[in-house]
């Protein structure tokens, strides 16, 4: 491995770092502030009725399950067509910890809530700014640039 390759390597792994941390304190801060939609149908009814007020959409799964593909296709398929910011993330027990909310059924048998579609919103009361938002917003316009039209993540265990 040259220096370059592994410097380049190091700067890569920081930035994901950076990217990765960014995401958690979003998703905190937007969850504090009430302005998260959670689960597949919730996200997609939000989106038909005010596509303008999501900032962030967050596809999550640690497996192909094909009927989640085929909903997340559609899904992506919209956020593009809204200039809607998309990232594919892996580490639902990551998600799970982040958002407070248990990864398995509980013991009375209710049942987690569905993390694999998340929706940041900003709405024109609450605006949502910080700059873990904007942090996640160049990361995800830096990879449009490299016609990485889904940037992957894969948010670690801690």
């Amino acid at each position: 491995m040259t220096l370059e390759e592994l410097v380049g390597c190091n700067i890569t792994e920081k930035k994901m770092e950076t990217v990765n941390q960014a995401l958690e304190e979003l998703l905190v801060a937007a969850q504090q502030q009430d302005c998260l939609t959670v689960g597949v149908y919730e996200s997609a009814k939000l989106m038909n009725v005010d596509p303008d007020s999501v900032v962030l959409c967050v596809l999550a799964t640690d497996e192909d399950v094909i009927p989640l593909q085929i909903h997340f296709t559609l899904i992506q398929a919209f956020c593009c067509d809204n200039d809607i910011n998309i990232l594919r993330v892996s580490g639902m027990r990551r998600l799970a910890q982040v958002l407070g909310e248990p990864s398995t059924a509980d013991s009375n048998g209710n049942e987690p809530n569905d993390l694999h579609c998340i929706l940041v919103t900003n709405t024109q009361c609450q605006s949502l700014k910080c700059q873990a938002l904007q942090d996640v917003s160049n990361y995800c316009e830096e990879s449009r640039c490299k016609n990485q039209w889904v940037p992957y993540l894969s948010l670690q265990e801690r």
